[in-house]
């Protein structure tokens, strides 16, 4: 397990833009993707807000006619992985495929092919519905296009474990590499569920922010006035390799994934564990797995969901790992920019972080104007912030108790143990 595992190519799809290029500025600007739902009519809905991805042709990405038999899911990661494996270089014939494996989350799939395909069924019958609707909903075909795409024959599955799915895929995608069972991985998390039933199920759980009159100050991680997340959509991908296999390529290496933490709170459906505990596990192993010590982080992306438990709990369990040295991390909630991206946001934080490693700069949280006195940490209100960072640590939470924590790190030749 000693293999080193390094960052080779991102990309991404967001309501902040379509290449990490973009998306990174609109974080340093503190710039807000949400707004009114275009999607569909939503008169009668109670949330009426959310970040949406827009100015995407994906048709520049896929055949046209394979458009019309792919799910925004799978179309969202597959200009995601565009980009990362562009960046990356990792289709080159001098690489052996067979070697190179594909993990996408996602914790939905497809559900604007099964809403669109269950209507047919009860207007028109069973003989109208879609031949490609189950390759279109189900959540492993955005790994499983991209595999077909690039010809890539390694381990090749999805994660499901709702919004903390990204990063447990990257994770997973992480230890096949450090094992030997893969030398480079395309992995990431991809969603797209602003949908009617999407939109109406979290509104009867209570979950979204109802702040209509204001789209853009709606998602306010750790703020008091907080009511609820937003939705969002899009997919981030990355290409991880080993460090070996990167030198020997002549790859550009954007960063190394150093830790991963994956723990369940076996407490409730949706609400997280109290103080955070389960959520303390996985940062815990995290920084476990990486020989590091809290002292080591000088960044934390949080899950920061800006609902009301999350926040808070999310809170108690940093303070709770980091002690009295909590005073010496930069916090943000990108989330506060983006909405929550659900399954796809580990992977689209993840490469936020690498990001702020890499260029000196904490993306702010934005909509943080009253604070909480039960949150009550530097969480870079506002502004986005220089500061040189080493180690950065990157968490995701899931409803059913599913936490992930991803700890990234800056490149050097050196060994971290040295």
């Amino acid at each position: 397990m000693s293999r080193r595992v390094v960052i080779t190519g991102m990309g991404v799809t967001s309501p902040l833009g379509n290449t990490v290029e973009t998306f990174w500025d609109a974080l340093c600007t503190g710039t807000s993707g949400i707004d009114y739902i275009t999607a569909f009519d939503t008169e009668d809905y109670p949330c009426k807000i959310a970040g949406e991805v827009k100015d995407v042709d994906f048709s520049n990405f896929v055949d046209p006619k394979e458009v019309r038999r792919l799910d925004r899911v799978i179309l969202l990661a597959m200009v995601a992985a565009y980009e990362a494996i562009k960046q990356s270089g990792i289709t080159d014939s001098s690489v052996n495929l067979e070697r190179v494996g594909t993990i996408i989350g996602s914790g939905i799939g497809g559900l604007a092919s099964l809403e669109v395909e269950h209507e047919k069924l009860l207007k028109r019958g069973p003989g109208r519905v879609s031949p490609f609707l189950i390759p279109m909903m189900i959540p492993d075909m955005p790994a499983g296009r991209v595999s077909i795409e690039y010809g890539l024959k390694g381990p090749n599955y999805a994660t499901v474990s709702a919004c903390a799915s990204g990063a447990h895929s990257i994770g997973d995608a992480f230890m096949l590499i450090k094992c030997g069972m893969a030398d480079a991985m395309i992995t990431g998390g991809t969603e797209a569920v602003i949908r009617p039933v999407g939109v109406a199920g979290f509104c009867s759980m209570k979950a979204l922010s109802l702040r209509n009159d204001a789209p853009q100050k709606a998602s306010s991680p750790f703020d008091i006035k907080r009511d609820g997340f937003v939705m969002g959509e899009g997919a981030g991908i990355l290409v991880l390799e080993s460090l070996e296999h990167a030198l020997a390529r002549n790859a550009t290496i954007y960063g190394e994934l150093v830790g991963y933490g994956a723990s369940g709170d076996a407490h409730h459906l949706s609400h997280p564990a109290p103080e955070g505990a389960g959520a303390q596990a996985a940062i815990k192993m995290a920084l476990s797995s990486a020989g590091l010590t809290p002292m080591d982080i000088g960044y934390i992306n949080t899950h920061g969901t800006s609902t009301p438990l999350n926040d808070k709990y999310e809170t108690c369990a940093i303070k709770a790992v980091f002690g009295e040295y909590v005073e010496n991390v930069a916090i943000s909630s990108t989330k506060s920019m983006t909405g929550h991206l659900l399954g796809a946001s580990g992977a689209v934080e993840c490469i936020a972080s690498i990001m702020a490693i890499n260029n000196s700069c904490i993306p702010p949280t934005i909509n943080y104007e009253d604070p909480d006195p039960e949150c009550d940490l530097d969480y870079t209100p506002n502004v986005a912030r220089k500061k040189k960072v080493r180690y950065a640590l990157s968490n995701s939470f899931g409803f059913g108790g599913h936490n992930a924590a991803l700890v990234l790190g800056k490149y050097d030749a050196q060994n971290i143990s040295e």
